[in-house]
């Protein structure tokens, strides 16, 4: 059968021819010597080695360079030098330029990408002063996702060759975004169900896709490009996988030392080192994708005929013009076959050892040859297997993560070799032609001075694969269409006739197999001719496509209920497509989407051939830096301008630096406005930087170094503005702090005057109230007097006299004088006087009482008492004592000091 066990480390060393550097001389005039004038030659390469051993003087400090754009200078050796310091450092990712490069470490690192990591990544304001990290890539291409009024497709370009780690990449990035891309509590099921299944998708196209080869024990034998589906808040909606270039002829063959798929590893339950054969992540995966218990036992059983396929082998037939006959051993495998496919094992025999020729409305039937009998059995392998891998999808606004196959360079290359590095020539190509080339042509257009650098640029090698009418492919394809005997040495010659004039294309004059080598950017490739025809065709039969679309297996027959065209094909009716027209197709699909798209770049590099973790091999890594162009990338970014800002927004942000105020927004800027103040830029740049800024037709070049020299002046110039911003809020504070007191002094003056005030005011109306009844009680005592001396004596003799007890008319009579007072508003207290006593009617001791309240003297019967002295001493005139203006009543001595004390000035 075809998936067997293999070991799967073998070291192939592969001697890279590399061209010798070309030595630079400039001739220096030096004065004339004895009357003759010599020249003196002195080679660039002697000060380039000076300055190269000067840099890697300080290897303590290699390590730190996180931007291969800052070594000074951009050599192969210097850039090798601080990869080697940073992956010593256990530093895996660095900067070049636009470029991230990821060494790849062999070993699992958990905290570098935890989601402690992703949420501090996303998070930041300026991801980018960072460490270099791929989730920087992933959330420059998601905020820019974000900063579009019509959002751009971003893609995320992943390449490298076989075993540098394209696919855990891949997997960190997936990760990344299912991660921060679903936050969104109102649909966070919906959210957690797509990251799942984004999740999922790896260990389930790694199991179908993906083989262990010479170079990597978990090399991507097909391309595929993730689409990730975002709504308008940046949320993920959806995501589907477009698969490309799958290498199905893996299926029907492997070379020595490798395996076939995963997944049939998987399925046979083998016990082995390798960690992908698990057949339990794959089922959950398949699960959380949706596919039913139903569906996998269809699919397994698919798989499992396949592997019972393999074992098929055919015999020559005894008579001539009679069907090969079946191996005896083959037929339980073909039986097992035929019950797994769920068809007829007469039909299914019958499809694999006999073809049908039309010819007009006849149809003919001729055996096949034993060699044909085994092309059509891998033919329907591999026909059965690509339609089951298959997945159509469609297309919306997203973030797209390419990962493909890399440059692969095996003792023998056939014409899978040939169609994986011609798809990573036009990834290269593509990476040429949106940065290096794009940004040189845009400095001429923009008006600068410069000197272009050269980059290796593959147009030529594509052209020798790809183009029309005479190409490599085209002539395959030709070969195909004749529908002849193959003869590879005659291809060989024909492809020396029609293409040697292109540079990219040689031969081995003293090798006896017929090849030929293509100049690859990578580096230079030998193809082995034979077999590439029968590759190519890659015919479906359609006696076998009759007998799929005949299964009784629903999964089966729905993979190919739509298969007429390729059955017409291969009947010639129509034009069949080959291997290489239906790989082109696909790629040129892939591509546009790509230039359609931003691009982001991650170039992995395998540090060293055995995958062993943390050893670094200079040579195997200085010609993987020379492959994908990153010491040309390094030097254009470096040497040239790879900052480039629009006027208008140049001098909104850098305008204060110059004193001027842009308060409008860029577009909003005036053409005059924007005119004379570009005249002005080069003043906001120091004399000896100037040279580092290039003011074009409608923007700014600027160079890394220059930029943070701005954002530093432009920091310090704020810092002062906002020194005199905060100078001037104190002085204010301290102003309304100052008013805020006197106006408190002021309102407090007020209250006390008021309080005051209102005070002296409740003082003369308790005066006034006095003053009144004081007025009327003399006027009461005054009536009363003129009474008692009209009725004295009456009151004296009258019968009535019990009756004057109770009308209690008081006669002034004591033991001793009684003390005149003569005062106001009070008469009452007298100074020298222990004891006083009083004589009152009763009403009007009702009214001193309420005098006295009023005054607030105390009330206590202890204090005073009333004594009448009618009966005893008999009857007093009020006339007996004319002078006396008051009225006696008897008070303790604390009384009287009281009132003394209140009234003093008016006690006489």
């Amino acid at each position: 059968m075809w998936a067997t066990s293999v070991s799967f480390y073998c070291t192939i060393l592969i001697s890279k021819s590399k061209a010798a550097a070309c030595s630079d001389w400039i001739i220096i005039d030096i004065p004339q010597v004895n009357g003759v004038t010599k020249p003196l030659r002195k080679s660039l390469n002697d000060s380039l080695e000076a300055d190269v051993r000067d840099f890697l003087v300080n290897e303590a400090e290699l390590h730190t360079y996180d931007d291969l754009t800052k070594v000074n200078p951009v050599t192969p050796a210097t850039v090798l030098k601080c990869l080697q310091a940073r992956y010593s450092a256990k530093v895996f990712y660095t900067h070049a330029g636009c470029t991230l490069v990821a060494l790849n470490p062999f070993q699992p690192i958990p905290h570098l990408y935890s989601l402690d990591v992703m949420r501090e990544y996303h998070s930041a304001p300026q991801p980018q002063e960072f460490k270099p990290h791929i989730f920087i890539v992933a959330e420059e291409a998601y905020r820019n996702v974000q900063g579009q009024v019509e959002p751009m497709n971003q893609s995320l370009v992943v390449s490298g060759e076989s075993g540098a780690g394209k696919t855990w990449t891949s997997r960190c990035l997936m990760k990344y975004y299912a991660t921060v891309a679903s936050s969104s509590q109102r649909c966070q099921d919906t959210a957690e169900k797509i990251e799942r299944r984004v999740l999922d998708s790896n260990p389930l196209m790694e199991a179908f896709g993906n083989a262990c080869t010479l170079r990597n024990n978990n090399s991507s034998r097909f391309g595929k490009y993730i689409q990730l589906q975002l709504n308008s808040s940046q949320l993920l909606v959806g995501a589907s996988v477009q698969t490309y270039l799958l290498e199905k002829t893996r299926v029907a063959f492997q070379a020595p030392n490798e395996r076939n798929f995963h997944i049939f590893y998987q399925v046979q339950d083998e016990t082995t080192c390798i960690s992908e054969d698990s057949l339990p992540e794959t089922v959950e995966a398949m699960m959380n994708l949706g596919i039913d218990e139903g569906r996998q036992t269809q699919i397994f059983k698919i798989l499992a005929a396949l592997l019972q396929l393999g074992n098929v082998d055919f015999i020559l037939a005894s008579e001539e013009a009679q069907p090969c006959d079946l191996h005896e051993q083959s037929k339980g495998f073909l039986q097992n076959t035929a019950d797994l496919l769920q068809v007829s094992v007469e039909e299914l025999q019958s499809s694999l050892s006999v073809r049908t020729l039309r010819a007009g409305k006849q149809e003919l039937v001729k055996p096949c040859s034993q060699s044909e009998c085994g092309v059509r059995r891998d033919c329907l392998a591999k026909a059965v297997y690509a339609r089951m891998s298959a997945e159509n999808t469609s297309w919306c606004n997203f973030i797209g993560l390419l990962d493909v196959y890399g440059f692969e360079c095996f003792l023998l290359n056939s014409l899978e070799q040939l169609c994986i590095n011609y798809a990573n020539e036009k990834l290269q190509q593509h990476f040429v032609a949106h940065y290096l080339k794009a940004q040189q042509e845009e400095y001429v257009a923009e008006g600068l001075q410069w000197s272009f650098i050269q980059y290796q640029d593959n147009q030529r090698c594509l052209d020798l694969i790809e183009s029309s009418p005479c190409s490599i492919f085209s002539l395959l394809n030709e070969e195909c269409r004749l529908n002849r005997a193959w003869d590879a040495q005659k291809f060989c010659v024909r492809l020396q006739k029609d293409l040697s004039e292109n540079p990219k294309i040689s031969w081995d004059r003293f090798s006896s197999e017929p090849h030929f080598i293509v100049a690859h950017y990578a580096g230079s490739v030998s193809y082995q001719i034979q077999g590439m025809m029968d590759k190519n065709q890659d015919p479906v039969p359609p006696e076998l496509i009759r007998l799929l679309r005949n299964s009784h297996d629903s999964l089966l027959h729905s993979l190919f209920a739509d298969a007429e065209q390729e059955s017409e094909g291969a009947r010639g009716h129509s034009k069949a497509l080959t291997v290489v027209s239906k790989f082109k197709n696909s790629l040129e699909s892939l591509m546009k989407i790509l230039y359609s798209t931003t691009p982001h770049y991650t170039r992995c590099i395998k540090p060293n051939p055995d995958c062993r973790p943390l050893t670094f091999r200079q040579e195997e890594v200085i010609a993987q830096l020379e492959a994908c162009g990153i010491v040309e990338t390094i030097n254009i970014s470096a040497a040239g301008f790879p900052v480039r800002i629009p006027y208008g927004s140049f001098l909104q942000r850098y305008g204060l630096i110059g004193g001027e105020r842009r308060e409008k927004k860029p577009e909003a800027i005036e053409q005059t406005v924007l005119g004379s103040a570009v005249e002005m830029i080069p003043s906001f740049v120091p004399e000896d930087l100037r040279h580092m800024v290039h003011c074009g037709r409608t923007k700014v070049f600027l160079t890394h170094c220059l930029l943070e020299k701005l954002e530093e002046q432009r920091n310090r110039v704020r810092s002062q503005k906002a020194f005199c911003i905060q100078c001037c809020w104190s002085r204010y504070q301290h102003r309304q702090r100052s008013r805020r007191t006197q106006a408190a002094a002021r309102i407090q003056a007020g209250v006390r005057s008021w309080r005051v005030r209102r005070e002296i005011q409740s003082w003369r109306r308790a005066a006034s109230i006095i003053q009144t009844r004081w007025r009327c009680w003399r006027v009461w005592r005054d009536a009363l007097a003129e009474a008692e001396l009209d009725d004295a004596e009456d009151f004296v003799e009258s019968s009535l006299f019990p009756n004057l007890k109770e009308s209690s008319s008081v006669l002034v009579s004591s033991l001793q004088e009684p003390v005149t007072v003569r005062a106001w508003p009070v008469g009452l207290a007298m100074a020298s006087a222990p004891l006083i006593r009083v004589s009152l009617s009763p009403s009007c001791l009702q009214r001193v009482t309420s005098m006295m309240a009023s005054l607030k003297i105390p009330q206590r019967s202890s204090q005073y008492r009333v004594e009448t002295n009618q009966f005893e001493q008999g009857v007093a005139s009020i006339r007996a004592q004319p002078r006396v203006s008051g009225v006696m009543f008897v008070l303790a001595d604390d009384t009287s000091r009281n009132i003394n004390a209140l009234f003093p000035s008016a006690l006489h």
